[in-house]
């Protein structure tokens, strides 16, 4: 993964290897969350107002997020398993970043991420609270249909 670093001199403290490792750590809790489907776990990796953004998807708020996964857990995803991993990260400001993912979902029976299920996605992550959660997660595919 590609990090950007802005202590002056290239070196980093304890405080900030801790963050990275903590942020980095998150499409892993995500990839955990999905293989329980566990849609309060999946919610709960957002800050309360936070936006989940997806082709054709947009909620707002942990409620409204916990209700799309419950339902899609026991209906379109029921059985799939999620992948990805963290390709890049960008520091926003104090307490912000944006990390870039690519992965996808694997639909149930299969073992590999097809093509055609691959994406890319953005995570624009805040620390509340002592915490890094999602304040908006958006993904779009990632190759052009042909």
């Amino acid at each position: 993964m590609t990090t950007k670093n802005s202590a002056p001199t290239g070196a980093k403290t304890a405080d900030q290897d801790a963050d990275q490792a903590e942020i980095a750590a998150l499409p892993a809790r995500m990839i955990k969350t999905w293989a329980a489907h566990d849609a309060d776990g999946f919610a709960d990796l957002f800050v309360e107002d936070g936006t989940l953004i997806l082709p054709g998807v947009y909620k707002k708020g942990r409620a409204e997020i916990l209700q799309f996964m419950a339902t899609a857990f026991a209906g379109p995803y029921k059985g799939t398993r999620v992948t990805g991993q963290p390709i890049d990260m960008k520091p926003l400001g104090p307490g912000a970043v944006a990390l870039i993912s690519q992965g996808g979902v694997i639909p149930a029976g299969e073992t590999d991420l097809p093509d055609s299920a691959a994406i890319r996605a953005s995570w624009i992550l805040v620390k509340r609270d002592g915490q890094w959660r999602l304040a908006v997660y958006q993904n779009c595919p990632r190759n052009r249909p042909e």
